[in-house]
């Protein structure tokens, strides 16, 4: 089952390539964009599995996408495996220190405490003229090494790492969650005592799992970078965060498939929404989460979960 589930995944990103480059540019875009959060969604589903909600992953993700515009625009550095490395070197080394705080909270107190210390980071790089204030700076095209891709095909370089990315953390996240660790994070969810009183370190399991989402958070900033060729403070904002967890709760998170799910149907909502309604196009986002909620509360990935089951019987 789980042979076929990575296959499954596999196939997935694969056909995502392919239409990625026979769709129009502006939705290949959005699509890439999609992934990248995607990625971080990811992680934010890893804590909500253990019971934790984090209102602060775009610290991760401003960490990991302006680590990409930093090495190409000022170190020299524009080789996407290199950015990726340090990227998620910076976003695992800021969370190895800001867990050892976080990861004794619970409920409310780790979301807020979450939140807290990415807009910490926001208002420092609000403050920061060398890496431009409020406007940001912008990230130049990566290469592959030593193969520097020109403006057309950069595009296509971005979109096959993220395709990539999405295989490899999917996969390695399907059998993560059905591994020993990947359960233990259900089991401190449903009984934390119990956990403690069966030997097992519930600290350790909680700061592991916010080790890893800083990482997925960190190379979804990254992606999302190169795609864009921008980087801006508001990548550290509580709303960017905010959208992390409107994504995964749109999405589910019964399964690792869910996420790109819903982030890609986020981005094709707000697109359309915006074209609609540029005044008032949060409320039809609202409005489509709140429907969601109530016909659909463990996601819309449930509605697979449920043509699988009647597939089977």
């Amino acid at each position: 089952m789980q042979t076929k589930s990575i296959f499954l995944l596999i196939g997935g990103a694969l056909g995502l390539f392919v239409l990625g480059l026979l769709v129009p540019e502006w939705l290949s875009y959005l699509m890439i964009i999609a992934m990248g959060k995607g990625i971080v969604v990811l992680g934010v589903v890893l804590l909500m599995r253990a019971g934790l909600v984090s209102f602060g992953q775009g610290l991760y993700y401003c960490i990991g996408a302006y680590v990409a515009g930093t090495l190409t625009q000022f170190a020299g550095i524009s080789d996407v495996l290199l950015i990726l490395l340090a990227s998620i070197a910076a976003s695992v080394l800021v969370a190895a220190l800001v867990g050892l705080l976080l990861c004794r909270y619970r409920g409310i107190f780790f979301a807020m405490f979450s939140m807290a210390f990415s807009m910490i980071l926001y208002g420092l790089l609000v403050r920061s003229s060398v890496l431009g204030s409020t406007d940001g700076f912008n990230v130049l095209r990566p290469s592959l090494l030593g193969w520097v891709p020109t403006d057309d095909a950069s595009s296509d370089l971005v979109l096959a790492v993220a395709v990539v990315m999405v295989m490899i953390l999917g996969s390695l996240m399907w059998l993560y969650l059905r591994s020993l660790s990947g359960y233990a994070g259900e089991a401190v969810r449903e009984n934390e005592i119990r956990v403690e009183y069966l030997g097992t370190s519930v600290f350790r399991i909680i700061y592991t799992k916010y080790l890893i989402a800083a990482a997925l958070a960190g190379i979804g900033g990254t992606v999302t970078a190169l795609v864009s060729g921008h980087v801006d403070p508001e990548m550290a904002y509580w709303t960017t965060s905010g959208e992390f967890v409107f994504i995964a709760l749109m999405g589910g998170t019964s399964h690792v498939a869910a996420p790109m799910v819903g982030a890609g149907l986020f981005e094709l909502l707000r697109t359309y929404a915006f074209a609609i309604a540029p005044y008032t196009w949060q409320m039809i986002l609202g409005s489509t989460l709140l429907l969601i909620i109530i016909f659909l509360p463990s996601g819309l990935w449930s509605l697979v979960s449920r043509f699988s089951r009647q597939a089977r019987g």
